[in-house]
């Protein structure tokens, strides 16, 4: 590949046609904004430009950044695609930006307060009823709603795009849940490691001003006069396209992340559900839709909100950021009335023009969209509608045609929009700079000191050269934007003053049950995975073994162990059901599609998927490095389905590098997590599945014994796949016998892998857990899990007596072992029921202590 210089790529930067460019002017010469970040492109050739793409790819992928695309096979491990060219903006044209945005915040703040309240711009005439009325977003159950901040448009975004002269254009406005802040920050965290030192000689204006106004504006905003008020991140879950930004910015902000589930309305309050019980919520800033945040007042069949949430709004006993009915805003019928409100509301002109707009709705205006139609785009004035943007030069005649008729039938639906050429900007692909067609989506939040915009923003470019469709859901790339300046940004800390401080949720913040419910299937299918894995790996060597020595012992050892594998991963039929003699004579297929099937239940890959599931729902509670190791462990194992010619040590090499993902993943988790009741939840779920492994496997390899040598050999097996050889073998030397066996896998309490181990360390725990009816005795799991261990020590002499002396079914053994597995079964149950029920209804839930205010 060419070693093209900076200079050279700059040169073969071509110009789209009629467009106006941010890099290069008309004559091609670089614009001032630009200047300094040429001089920093001077330093990379082609191939370095290329290794940055690489380095930027890879720190997405190691954070975890992800944005779902519905359309999409990878959902929800798509990664985030970033260009590391920014966006560049001087800080003179900034200002000029910054005040339209903030004027227009204004005019918007205005006009919501107005529409639910005193509704003056329909009888002043300043804007028609039916505006407003037909669009979906207006909710009549939220008219006279209180609101106690001094914005109820407290976090606004509008998206911009430079037109052909060179001005900036609103394309449309973002009032009821903007996403993309966390995204930017976010591409502005990954540039500052991939370009070191690059913003500090650019003079780029820093974001952190921004998200310290944004964190005090939330905690102004609690209608209780408490100090530490409580705010929560309501997300539709994990599987919404914009997950990732919900979990980052409630990590970032110190929030809790919160599904509707997890929130009760109950005496007029909002209340969340925690392990010590219900805790009261203050602030909720939502990333739910309007309709979908009531199921009683607004849409009944949605399982992603709080019932009762408008009835609390309306006693005023929650703020939610933006209020319900916020995105009456987003209808872009709004905006051809826009300039006149601005005069009247504001006294002023519009600092930022909207792209031009006709709304169906009048004649005029509905004659010139039928009359134009195959030059303009027409869009529907609700998103909501299931119909995005048309653009009428797309359309056969027939269809031009279709819509006329469509849009005589509901004229008051729909709009006709200008045709808008945005600016392009130059990507960076496959190591050349390109240009593509930008928009720039900025940020505004409001407090009891103004609007503050954030320097910047998250700027979108087009897939292709000359498309004009630039969304996320299209896949869309998405870059950094900075605003350069003469001087040196000053550093803004993120925390807020002590003095000042609302004591925001931090390192002690309640605990919601579904997280509590995620982690100890995090333990538990982590653990399951190891465990499946190692027993795994012990059966591909005796199969080498026997396919190398040919001895009898080995295939005798494999008919024990092959039907173990099947009972505790729950894979049946598999090596026990109909068929199991011709499976276990050629077991290797079978075993492969039990490692890599991903269709099939209880196998390698799909419970290894449940574990990264689990872990994402939780994504606010891991660390940076702990999240890394979850991704590296799922995407290693990652495949197309089963491939019947993998061999024997392919697969072996695969389990190795799985075990050793693993290991670091609980090495991150023990040395680096607070013992808060997450972490708790955690181990409690790794030693009960530990348990249940333990009990099912001894059960089916322990309680027959066979001739000696195969006896050994099942013995030796069962210590290698619990970590344990080592420890038996400088305990007891040379000597392979049942007894010792039993004492080292059941009974010895020092083993981190015993038994008896297992359920010390879950005693512990249950005795940690906040208890809900305190001076009762134990809990229901504390008085499961002492059965457990009291019959177990009881046992203890009849288990390694009978396993000495006798050759005939070990009773004791079998008992003990079932019993003990059916405790932890339903101590697991237990704990459901306990904490993680997220369906309790209000009734079997109480205010922890000191939480009513």
């Amino acid at each position: 590949m060419s070693q093209t210089r900076a200079q050279d790529l700059a040169a073969a930067y071509a110009l789209a046609p009629g467009a106006w460019d941010e890099m290069r002017n008309a004559s091609g010469e670089i614009r001032p904004a630009w200047a300094r970040f040429g001089r920093v492109l001077e330093r990379y050739d082609e191939t370095a430009l290329e290794a940055v793409q690489r380095k930027t790819e890879r720190l997405l992928r190691e954070s975890g950044v992800t944005y779902n695309v519905y359309s999409d096979p990878r959902g929800e491990h798509r990664l985030w695609a970033l260009d590391p060219i920014p966006l560049i903006l001087n800080e003179d044209e900034w200002a000029g930006i910054e005040a339209g945005l903030v004027q227009r915040a204004e005019l918007l703040d205005r006009i919501l307060t107005d529409l639910y309240g005193r509704q003056r711009v329909f009888k002043d005439g300043l804007l028609p009823p039916e505006v407003v009325y037909a669009h979906g977003g207006f909710l009549r159950a939220c008219v006279k709603a209180p609101f106690p901040g001094s914005h109820r448009l407290m976090f606004y975004a509008a998206d911009l795009a430079r037109g052909p002269d060179g001005r900036m254009w609103v394309l449309g406005d973002r009032s009821q849940a903007p996403s993309g802040v966390g995204y930017a920050l976010e591409n502005r965290t990954t540039l500052t490691r991939v370009l070191p030192g690059v913003f500090r000689d650019c003079r780029v204006k820093r974001l952190s001003a921004f998200f310290r106004h944004l964190r005090q504006s939330l905690a102004d905003l609690s209608p209780s006069s408490v100090r530490e008020p409580l705010i929560v991140v309501l997300t539709p879950g994990p599987r919404n396209e914009t997950y990732f930004e919900h979990s980052y910015l409630s990590t970032y902000l110190g929030l809790v992340l919160a599904q509707g589930d997890d929130l009760t309305v109950r005496g007029g309050r909002v209340w969340l559900k925690t392990l010590e019980g219900l805790q009261p919520v203050d602030v909720i800033l939502r990333r739910v839709d309007d309709h979908y945040c009531d199921p009683l007042a607004l849409r009944p069949d949605s399982r992603l909100g709080v019932p009762g949430l408008v009835e609390a709004a309306r006693r005023g006993r929650i703020a939610v950021v933006n209020p319900l009915g916020s995105s009456v805003l987003e209808n872009p019928a709004l905006l051809p009335f826009l300039p006149r409100l601005c005069k009247v509301l504001l006294a002023q002109e519009p600092a930022l023009p909207s792209v031009a707009t006709w709304w169906c709705g009048q004649k005029s205006e509905r004659g010139y969209v039928l009359a134009n139609l195959e030059r303009l785009v027409v869009k529907p004035i609700h998103r909501g509608s299931g119909t995005g943007s048309v653009f009428g030069a797309d359309l056969s005649k027939a269809e031009l045609e279709s819509w006329r008729e469509r849009i005589r039938a509901r004229p008051d639906l729909y709009v006709g929009q200008e045709a808008v050429s945005f600016s392009t900007t130059p990507a960076l692909v496959q190591g050349r700079l390109e240009p593509r067609h930008a928009i720039l989506r900025s940020f505004v939040v409001g407090g009891d000191s103004g609007y503050q915009a954030m320097p910047g923003g998250l700027t979108r470019v087009s897939t292709g050269p000359g498309d004009f469709l630039v969304s996320n859901q299209v896949g869309s790339i998405s870059k950094d934007t900075w605003v350069v300046g003469e001087n040196a940004d000053q550093h803004s800390s993120l925390w807020l003053d002590a003095a000042t401080s609302q004591g925001l949720p931090g390192a002690d913040a309640p605990l919601p049950s579904r997280a509590a419910d995620s982690m100890f299937w995090v333990g538990r299918y982590g653990e399951r995975l190891e465990n499946f894995a190692r027993l795994l790996r012990v059966i591909l060597a005796r199969l080498s073994e026997f396919d190398e020595f040919g001895d009898a012992v080995y295939r005798r050892a494999l008919g024990q162990l092959l039907p173990a594998l099947t009972l505790a991963s729950g894979t049946g039929p598999g090596f026990v059901g109909k068929g199991h003699a011709s499976r276990i004579a050629n077991p290797y297929p079978t075993l492969l599609e039990l490692a890599l099937a991903s269709d099939q239940p209880g196998s390698i890959a799909t419970t290894l998927n449940a574990m990264v599931q689990s872990a994402y729902a939780v994504r606010e509670l891991w660390s940076a490095d702990t999240w890394r190791q979850i991704e590296q462990v799922g995407d290693n194992w990652r495949h197309d389905g089963v491939n019947p010619t993998l061999d024997r040590e392919s697969l072996r090499r695969r389990l190795d590098a799985l075990l050793s993902g693993l290991a670091g993943f609980s090495g991150l988790t023990l040395e680096s997590m607070s013992r808060t009741p997450a972490w708790v939840f955690l181990d409690m779920g790794r030693r009960i599945e530990r348990g249940q492994f333990l009990c099912t496997v001894g059960g089916a390899c322990l309680v027959w014994p066979q001739e000696r040598t195969v006896d050994s050999l099942v013995m030796e097996s069962l210590l290698s796949v619990s970590e344990s050889l080592i420890d038996y073998r400088r305990r007891y030397r040379a000597r392979m016998r049942g007894p010792e066996v039993l004492e080292q896998l059941l009974f010895e309490a020092q083993s981190p892998r015993s038994l008896l181990y297992q359920l010390a360390q879950l005693e512990r725990h249950a005795e940690s857990l906040p208890r809900r009816s305190p001076g009762r005795g134990l809990s229901e799991p504390g008085a499961l899990l002492l059965d457990a261990s009291t019959g177990l020590r009881l046992a203890r002499n009849a288990i390694v007596a009978e396993a000495g002396r006798s050759t005939a079914k070990r009773d004791t053994l079998n008992e003990v072992l079932e019993r003990t597995g059916e405790l932890l079964r339903r101590t697991s149950d237990a704990l459901s029921r306990a904490f993680f029920d997220h369906l309790q209804t209000s009734a079997s839930l109480s205010p922890s202590p000191g939480a009513v205010r």
